[in-house]
């Protein structure tokens, strides 16, 4: 009889995710993923005005905020036919290159480094050991021997005092664990300068957003942020050469501490190249147009689908083979729940009667997740930074393959490393990587067009609701720092009548579909060897190599006003 365990909740801080997997051998035979939040809040955006759907669609998480602004905007321009102006393709390029960036830092420091870094160990480094190791890898200033012994005193405070917080449960002393002291003592320090790192170059968005997060200057049509050289309330030449310096801020820690700890981690679990491929099929929808307002053609990072690992063979995307199933999910479509709906016919409603959590163990044999299972063509697509990488490689992208053929070099593995939990974890550096360099690129080119005497941010054509035909269909798409992101909608007299989003998440957490077949998370935890059952930190590995979002996945409402939850401020 298969040992089964279950990880829950396995997302550290966005949402709700439930991993319960058989162990055979001590290694996972079959797993399932879970969420169990119910999602509905693109039922609150029925009979609004499509003007105002990113307000609301933002909202969808704390943290993904302004990606769905983003797609939101997107999907309402390509129903109603409204191109921008070349200033808002840049703003909103900048906006979102830095909000890659960011967040990829913060990921790979905060929510994924301590599946690999022990704490604990770190309290045993030797300082003067850890700073020689550290201006081996890098010439980032902060690397002397007082340093490293200043942060070592801090983490020994800081377990002295018994209050460990959101480390508490943490798997410290794992024979998983492979780092030494000293790189465990670098990677904790680094750790702590993100977090001041990441509240500083975020400011950008404040300068072109007025605020993080939901930043509010996105419009259909454009942006809100005005250009006037003349003003101190516009973007104009002190503004530019404050954010220019915050990108080189991001830029410096990311090549000079972010990849630089990729690259010297990554060797001590080189096994982990052959761990968690999933399903080998890729999805990306390219983003970071290059010329025009919204010009697919021109996008930075290319469109592309890759099937069976096949990077040489990269294809089209057609959004008219998207289809969402719930066969296993908690919700019933009103044709039955065996068959796929498109996102422009999605339904979510929340009249299933069946059994849903509570629960001691999901019913696997039945709907056992609140996230739908979406599919291209009827086949499971895994998507995020791999994924767009991937495509980037494969479609021949200068940069991407040069940063690509660098790190695998430099770990001396094959292109084949990159379907593993390690090559999901080293594409999301090159990602990152790729994004900080380029935003420089796109400022300067902002502050040349504004040189030009081009001072216009938004295209108020069609922006009268008079002006629109009776009934419009559209949809918007985004490379959001977990992948592929994208919101439909139709539009009739008006108003919108159906709104869907299908996000990075839900393509990856979801459940099997009428066919039985795995989604991304699920396949990927198929044999994953696991040392110790009740304290399974490889689960966490791979789960979190993906960037669960689930607050994105699953939307939260009551539309009676129903209190779910309370939460106590202390």
């Amino acid at each position: 009889m298969a040992n089964k365990i279950a990880v829950d909740p396995i997302t550290r801080i966005e949402g709700h995710l439930r991993i319960e997997a058989q162990l055979e051998g001590g290694k996972i035979v079959n797993a399932w993923s879970s969420s169990t939040a119910f999602r509905g809040i693109e039922t609150i955006l029925k009979g609004r005005d499509p003007r105002d759907a990113h307000h609301f669609t933002q909202r969808f998480c704390g943290v993904c905020t302004t990606v769905h602004s983003m797609a939101s905007i997107r999907a309402v321009e390509d129903a109603l036919k409204i191109e921008i102006p070349t200033n808002a393709r840049l703003i909103r390029n900048l906006i979102m290159g830095i909000q890659n960036v960011q967040d990829h830092v913060i990921h790979f420091y905060h929510l994924h480094a301590l599946d690999w870094v022990d704490i604990t160990s770190a309290l045993a480094a030797d300082p003067a050991a850890t700073s020689k190791l550290a201006q081996s890898i890098s010439d980032w200033p902060k690397s002397s021997t007082d340093y490293f012994k200043g942060v070592k005193e801090r983490i020994a405070a800081f377990v002295n005092t018994g209050r460990l917080g959101p480390f508490q449960n943490a798997y410290w002393g794992h024979s998983a664990y492979k780092l030494p002291p000293e790189a465990n003592l670098m990677a904790v320090a680094h750790y702590l300068e993100a977090l001041e790192w990441q509240k500083d170059v975020i400011k950008i968005h404040a300068i072109l957003g007025s605020k993080n997060p939901h930043p509010q200057t996105f419009l259909v049509g454009g942006v809100a942020s005005p250009v006037d050289p003349n003003s101190q309330n516009g973007i104009n030449a002190d503004k530019i050469a404050l954010m220019m310096k915050l990108f080189k801020k991001a830029r410096d820690f990311v090549e000079k501490v972010y990849i630089p700890d990729l690259l010297a981690v990554a060797p001590f679990y080189t096994d982990w190249a052959g761990i968690g491929g999933g399903v080998g099929n890729f999805l990306s929808y390219g983003d970071f147009p290059e010329s025009g307002g919204n010009d697919v053609d021109s996008y930075f990072f290319p469109r592309g689908i890759i099937l069976g690992k096949d990077i040489a063979n990269v294809l089209p995307v057609d959004e008219r083979l998207i289809t969402e199933y719930v066969t296993n999910s908690w919700y019933n479509y009103s044709g039955g729940d065996n068959k796929g709906l498109h996102p422009y016919q999605g339904e979510t409603n929340h009249n299933y009667t069946g059994p849903k959590p509570p629960y001691k163990w999901l019913d696997t044999d039945g709907k056992y997740s609140w996230v739908k299972s979406p599919r291209y063509n009827d086949q499971p697509m895994e998507v995020g930074p791999l994924a767009r990488i991937l495509v980037a490689y494969g479609a021949g992208v200068p940069e991407v393959k040069g940063a690509v053929d660098f790190v695998l070099n430099t770990l001396g593995v094959g292109a084949g490393a990159l379907f593993s939990t390690l090559g999901r974890t080293a594409a999301r550096g090159v990602d990152c990587l790729i994004l900080a360099q380029r935003n420089e690129k796109w400022l300067n080119e902002l502050a040349a067009n504004i040189g030009r005497g081009d001072y216009e941010v938004h295209n108020k054509e069609r922006w009268d609701p008079s002006t629109w035909p009776s009934e419009a269909q559209g949809y918007g798409t985004h490379e959001a720092p977990r992948g592929a992101l994208g919101h439909w909608i139709r539009i009739e007299n008006g108003k919108i009548a159906n709104y869907q989003a299908v996000v990075p998440s839900t393509w990856n957490a979801g459940p099997r579909d009428a066919a039985g077949q795995m989604g991304p998370y699920e396949a990927a935890l198929i044999g994953t060897p696991i040392a110790d059952p009740n304290k399974p930190v490889e689960i966490l590995r791979t789960i979190h190599s993906f960037d669960p979002c689930l607050a994105c996945a699953v939307h939260v409402m009551d539309g009676t006003g129903t209190e779910i939850v309370t939460v106590k401020a202390l």
